[in-house]
């Protein structure tokens, strides 16, 4: 399934919820993956922290094709391009490489550097990034810092990550977050490993019903104010 990078950009904006995968196996990626997959999320991160990711992104592009399949921890270009080849349809960084934005401008494929202070992250934009990640956002006091970001720069999209959970999910989306990137707290390596798969679905859909509940509401304010 081929998809543009507007495309791309418009899953995730509806989506409003990436999980980013940590494992300590590409098996227990590979079926967390399918867990939160179950709960109607699909977009989902791989990071390179994973033992193996590259195989864990092309075996979920063939057995998932519908899935939104991205790869995380890319900290340089070498990486994203191999990351790319194995059919991660967008790239996400901990931090700011200018070559990697650069590589994936050149072959339409979005990407998302992380950034921090208000220096890197309009650096960051002005270099050609599609979203910022603002991380780590827990440390920097969460959603009232993305708040206090986003009040000189709305016109820079955003995804916190970090300290995102079921209790902040919708103050950071009323805070302006693009959508919400979710690690520990959901991705639950252990309850695979328990064979407690079920409760890793149960918690990707209670934060899938926050973001549609807040999307909703958010719809109704836009038709009143027209």
């Amino acid at each position: 399934m081929s998809r543009t990078k507007f495309q791309v950009l418009q899953l995730m904006r509806a989506g409003g919820l990436i999980p980013v995968l940590r494992a300590s196996s590409a098996e227990d990626a590979f079926e967390l993956s399918l867990a939160i997959a179950d709960a109607g999320i699909h977009v989902l991160e791989i990071t390179m922290t994973v033992p193996n990711a590259l195989l864990v992104i092309s075996r979920l592009k063939k057995e998932r094709p519908e899935l939104l399949v991205g790869a995380g921890t890319v900290l340089d270009a070498d990486t994203a391009q191999s990351s790319i080849d194995s059919g991660a349809e967008f790239i996400v960084s901990p931090a700011l490489d200018l070559p990697t934005i650069s590589l994936c401008r050149r072959l339409s494929i979005a990407v998302l550097p992380g950034a921090l202070t208000p220096t890197e992250i309009l650096t960051a934009w002005s270099a050609g990034a599609d979203v910022v990640k603002v991380f780590p956002a827990d440390s920097m006091g969460g959603a009232k810092y993305l708040r206090s970001l986003k009040a000189p720069l709305p016109h820079i999209d955003m995804i916190p990550t970090g300290g995102v959970s079921h209790a902040t999910a919708r103050d950071f989306l009323e805070s302006g977050a693009f959508a919400l990137g979710v690690g520990a707290d959901l991705v639950d390596t252990h309850a695979i490993r328990e064979g407690r798969r079920k409760e890793i679905t149960h918690k990707a859909a209670e934060y899938l019903r926050i973001v549609r509940g807040f999307q909703q509401d958010a719809a109704v304010k836009a038709s009143q104010t027209d």
